[in-house]
Order: structure tokens, then C-alpha cells, then sequence
């Protein structure tokens, strides 16, 4: 999909004429977001991987793999899909793919990848998944093998086995597959992102090193070695960075930073990542006790609660509330503070980056600030959609 003649023709505008809403990518602090990630993985000595189900662009995949990243992480086949086309070579899904049809597009695609430099890896957690796998492969035509990881639960109770004794039989099984290569082990704790605390993360992250170590023993004890502990995210990326256990690091969030890690507490060790993705709006109803803006639940998810308002000093006092699909309504909280006018424009920072993304095609990427700022390039969302 390419955008629109009016979409296109806002390249080199001033921020102010973008039409309502959109959403807009600070490009200047998504830039230092990225250098920031890539020099704190230099100092420490690990890998990243950002997971691109975040920002589901080839485009800024590609930007990352050129500040240093290894590659990307991707939850579905079709987002693999989605980023290989746009060129990325270096993916791996992070997920459990179980259906013979998807299995034999897992296979096409890691062919493809490796015909071109390229490789592919996959999560598994069950004999089953292995062996469905490693039929898919052999009959794939190809002589290309997959990367894949046994994951591990390590306390967020979704996919994986438990960590210890279970893992050992899954490893050994992938390294007697003739087409598939063990590379390690998958180890991620999603709802350790979002504890409040920063002693509760900490606390918790120190389980799953321990749980991963154990695990890398066993497995290693067994005879096989272990090439790689890979897991984390931006909430707790310190603690795995400094633990000599985990050797790759998934965090994504940090390119955007949403509205909920905001909330929570900073580790001090963590890198000053900002604020990059918003939501642009406009005022288009006024009352007495409030303002109504156009930017309603389809321009941003509230899985993880409601935007707030942000940039302009005059705009931090207003509270953003359900307005429905198509509006939001703004109060203004302070006992001075005024309600914006008719035609005010606002930015929004959206409670959840990744599926707030899913819901648009294009991404706004504005240079020189969101107050003075012109556009600078239309990003195409190549893995909008990407669900299977």
C-alpha cells in the first residue's frame, strides 16, 4: 500500500497541517533512542533484537540493524513475512507456530532468507511442535535449516515449559533433527515489564536468571551446549544485561516508550529513553466542563490504559477520558487551568505502542520537534494486519 496523494504531499510541511488524528513519530528522539539502546548493548556486551511487532515497519527495522541490532524479533509468521519483503534478513519468531499450513510457510521463508545471507529462527515448547517442524522442513525442498529456541516459562505463565528438567528432552530432540539447529533458549517474563516497582522487577528478573541458568546446566549437562540465553524487554533490560546469563536482548518498546512505562518507577541504570510515538489531534467540540478531541479509541489501544496528554505546557494539565470510538474528552484538572479552544491541536502519548501501531497504514515521522517541526517521510506499517 503507498499512501495517498494528501498524505504524500505532507512531506516537508509544517507538523500543524498534518490532518487529524495521525500518528507521528518524533523522529529526532527515536533516533536517540537508538543510540541509546545500542550503547548500552555495546557497553555491557550483549546482542539486541528489538521486537519489531512494536513498530512493524521494514523501514525502521532496517534503521535499527544499522545502529547494531542482530536482527528482529516477530510474535507471527505473517509479520516474518511482512519484514522479509520489505528486507530484513535476520528474524526470529518468538512464538510457538503449530499448524502444518503456517509450518510450511515458516519453511518457505527460511529458504528464502537463507538464499540471500539470511536466517530464520522459531520458539517451540512441546515434542510435537518440534516434530511437526522438522516435517515441514524436509518437505520444504530446500537444504536450509531454522534456528530454534526452547522456551522456557519463566513466570509469565503463557507458552513454554517449566524451567529445569522439561527443557532437556525438547533440546536434545531439535539437535537430532537433521534441518533444525538448537540455538538456545527462550526466556521472557512480559509481565515483569510493567511491575510499578522498581525492587518488585528487579526482584522478580533475579528468579528468571536463576531459572534460565538451571536450565542451561541441565541442558549442558546432557551434552548439549547451550549457545544462547535470549529474552527481556524495556522494563527490565538492566537486570539481564548484567546477569552473564542472558546473551541477547529483546526489548522493543524503548524506540517509542508508551504512556504505561511512564508510569512505573525508572531504574537508574536503565538508558533516558523518550517519548517518541503520539497520536496528533484536534479539538472539535467545546462545552463548559470540557473539550471534545477527534482522536477516539480506533487511533489508539487502551489495553493498557487511556493516553495522556503531552508536550505543550499549557496541555499537561488536561486529562484525557473515554470519549468512544471516534472522540476523546478533556478535562482540565487544575484549578487554573484552562480548556483548549476550538481548533486546538494536542499530541496524545498512547497507553500501548504495539497495537496502537496496528491500527494505522503509515506512520508520520516529523523532524525538528513536535511544536516547530516538518515532516520528513511517510513510513509504511509493512506488518498492519499481520496476524497469522
Amino acid at each position: 500500500m503507498k499512501p495517498t496523494p494528501e498524505l504524500q504531499s505532507t512531506v516537508g510541511q509544517r507538523v500543524d497541517l498534518i490532518d487529524t488524528p495521525a500518528l507521528v513519530v518524533d523522529l529526532d528522539a527515536m533516533d536517540r533512542n537508538i543510540q541509546r539502546m545500542a550503547d548500552f548493548a555495546r557497553k555491557h556486551q550483549v546482542r539486541w533484537r528489538p521486537h519489531a511487532k512494536l513498530h512493524k515497519s521494514a523501514e525502521i527495522a532496517l534503521l535499527q540493524q544499522r545502529a547494531g541490532a542482530q536482527g528482529v524479533c516477530v510474535q507471527k509468521v505473517a509479520e516474518a513475512e511482512a519484514l522479509a519483503a520489505g528486507g530484513v534478513d535476520d528474524i526470529t519468531i518468538t512464538n510457538q507456530v503449530i499448524a502444518m499450513p503456517k509450518l510450511h510457510r515458516v519453511a518457505r521463508l527460511a529458504a528464502q532468507l537463507a538464499a540471500r545471507g539470511g536466517r530464520l529462527g522459531v520458539a517451540v515448547d512441546h515434542i510435537d511442535g518440534i516434530e511437526r517442524l522438522a516435517e515441514a522442513m524436509a518437505q520444504s525442498g530446500s537444504d536450509a535449516g531454522i534456528d530454534v529456541l526452547v522456551e522456557i516459562d519463566v513466570g509469565q505463565g503463557r507458552c513454554g515449559v517449566p524451567p529445569g528438567e522439561a527443557a532437556v528432552p525438547l533440546a536434545l530432540a531439535v539437535s537430532r533433527s537433521p534441518r533444525l539447529r538448537f540455538a538456545g533458549l527462550q526466556a521472557y517474563h512480559g509481565r515483569a515489564q510493567h511491575l510499578a516497582s522498581s525492587v518488585g522487577r528487579r526482584e522478580t528478573i533475579a528468579a528468571v536468571v536463576r531459572a534460565a541458568d538451571h536450565t542451561r546446566q541441565l541442558i549442558e549437562a546432557a551434552g548439549l551446549h547451550v549457545p544462547l540465553v535470549t529474552g527481556s524487554g524495556t522494563g527490565t533490560l538492566v537486570h539481564e544485561a548484567a546477569s552473564g546469563v542472558f546473551g541477547e536482548l529483546q526489548a522493543g518498546s524503548f524506540l517509542f516508550m508508551d504512556a504505561d512505562y511512564a508510569r512505573n518507577e525508572r531504574e537508574p541504570a536503565q538508558p533516558a529513553f523518550e517519548h517518541a510515538l503520539y497520536v496528533k489531534t484536534q479539538v472539535v467540540s467545546v462545552r463548559d466542563t470540557h473539550a471534545v478531541c477527534d482522536a477516539g479509541h480506533k487511533s489508539h489501544a487502551i489495553d493498557s490504559g487511556l493516553p495522556t496528554v503531552a508536550l505543550l505546557p499549557a496541555d499537561r494539565t488536561l486529562r484525557y477520558a473515554n470519549g468512544g470510538d471516534e472522540h476523546g474528552l478533556l478535562y482540565a484538572d487544575a484549578p487554573d487551568a484552562r480548556l483548549p479552544s476550538l481548533g486546538h491541536m494536542l499530541w496524545l502519548i498512547p497507553g500501548h505502542c504495539d497495537p496502537t501501531v496496528n491500527l494505522h497504514d503509515f506512520l508520520i515521522g516529523v523532524r525538528g520537534g513536535l511544536a516547530t517541526g516538518t515532516v520528513e517521510r511517510i513510513i509504511r506499517v509493512d506488518a498492519r494486519g499481520a496476524l497469522s
